[in-house]
């Protein structure tokens, strides 16, 4: 790789044992991948926030950073934490997991890095715009800033995402490179049940499963005329399913919209019975003690849905509706959490189904809406999942 001086200096450890470290990192990833250089970036995601998945290794590991005299040089945000920061207690989160989870996010404030807490950080301050390079981590978020915002990003690990933030550098090979981000899948759908929001989240599913880390590019997906929610859905599963981190969508994603974004590709039809087989890979229960939605985060749209299902009505199982620190303040001006938690649900913030402990906290069935959780809670939290539209599952 060619390096500049500066960065010469880094590697040889005239800035500091912390800088050579995150650089060496990088440099590393670089020559694995044949990175010609380094980029600079606009902002950087960073995973590895939950206690329950990066344990006391990964505490002490960002406690160790924490105390030299470095911080991120471009805006930087943390990927959902394992408990809401605040309300922790009101969920049964043991005291022993908070205080663990605290730290994590003491360290992480001591690095400069913004405590948001969210897997969505385009619906919170961090937009990267069209062609903007940058350096994120979590699955859905890589996903959509890659495709409905025409940002570059690779799907990055916590700890290069955080060695990037640091250094506001990634190693430029990937999706960084035009090159690379053509889609080498066309899919077009032939369905003529009208299904539920809940599609998308299936449609990722199977798309995932089919293409594995491919490109596809949806040709005729706008004639159903997707929300933002619905293309923030789509990636999510595709991500999960088959570790897609960029899609194209005629007249839908960003660069689909001003240039050919289509190579050598091969052509996928599905149509519904594959979308019911979907749904039913996804199903493992029609029982549920526990209704999660949030994942990825819910948009303020999602949760004033969730508050006029509930309007006037009593749940008679737990709700937790996950969302953003910045979200939820915004749903808390507007009454929709008073309606929701008046119904008898929770609306927090800073974590998900997937990263907090609920396994320990003895729900074995989860009901859902999202495709990604469906995938994710079976191995991460040894739960049975009730995959469904939210209108079927809070009347269920």
């Amino acid at each position: 790789m060619y390096l500049t001086k500066e960065e010469e200096k880094i590697l040889d450890g005239e800035r500091g044992e912390i800088l050579r470290r995150c650089l060496n990192l990088l440099v590393s990833l670089g020559e694995i991948y044949g990175a010609e250089r380094l980029i600079e970036i606009r902002s950087a995601q960073i995973s590895g926030v939950s206690y329950k998945t990066i344990r006391d290794v990964g505490l002490e590991f960002i406690e160790d950073l924490a105390r030299e005299d470095v911080k991120v040089k471009v805006i930087s945000t943390l990927n959902p934490a394992g408990m809401d920061l605040d309300r922790w207690r009101d969920l049964e989160i043991s005291e022993e997991f908070a205080e663990k989870q605290l730290r994590i996010i003491k360290a992480f404030e001591k690095l400069g890095v913004e405590l948001s807490c969210t897997c969505t950080p385009y619906l919170t301050g961090n937009i990267p715009t069209f062609g903007d390079h940058i350096a994120w981590a979590e699955s859905s978020a890589v996903a959509f800033a890659n495709s409905v915002l025409g940002a570059k990003t690779n799907r990055e690990g916590g700890p290069s995402a955080l060695a990037a933030a640091i250094l506001g550098k990634t190693p430029y090979y990937g999706y960084h490179l035009d090159e690379n981000r053509k889609a080498n899948y066309i899919v077009k759908l032939e369905l003529s049940k009208n299904w539920g929001e809940s599609l998308y989240g299936a449609l990722g599913y199977l798309i995932g499963k089919m293409v594995k880390n491919g490109i596809p590019y949806f040709e005729n997906l706008y004639k159903l005329k997707p929300s933002l929610d619905s293309l923030k859905s789509l990636g999510a599963s595709m991500a999960a399913s088959g570790g897609i981190a960029l899609f194209h969508a005629k007249h839908l994603t960003a660069e689909a919209k001003v240039k050919d974004v289509i190579g050598e590709a091969e052509r996928i039809e599905i149509d519904d019975k594959e979308i019911e087989e979907a749904y039913n890979s996804l199903n493992s229960t029609e029982d549920y003690e526990l209704i999660c939605l949030g994942c990825p985060h819910c948009s303020l749209e999602e949760i004033k849905k969730v508050a006029n299902l509930l309007k006037d009505k009593k749940l008679d199982r737990e709700l937790w509706v996950c969302t953003s620190l910045q979200v939820k303040a915004i749903a808390d001006r507007m009454g929709y959490t008073k309606i929701i938690e008046k119904a008898g649900g929770k609306v927090i913030k800073d974590t998900c189904m997937v990263v907090a402990p609920i396994e320990d906290l003895g729900y074995k069935s989860v009901a859902t809406n999202s495709g990604k959780a469906s995938v994710y809670l079976p191995n991460f939290c040894k739960s049975k999942v009730y995959f469904s539209d939210v209108e079927d599952i809070l009347k269920h």
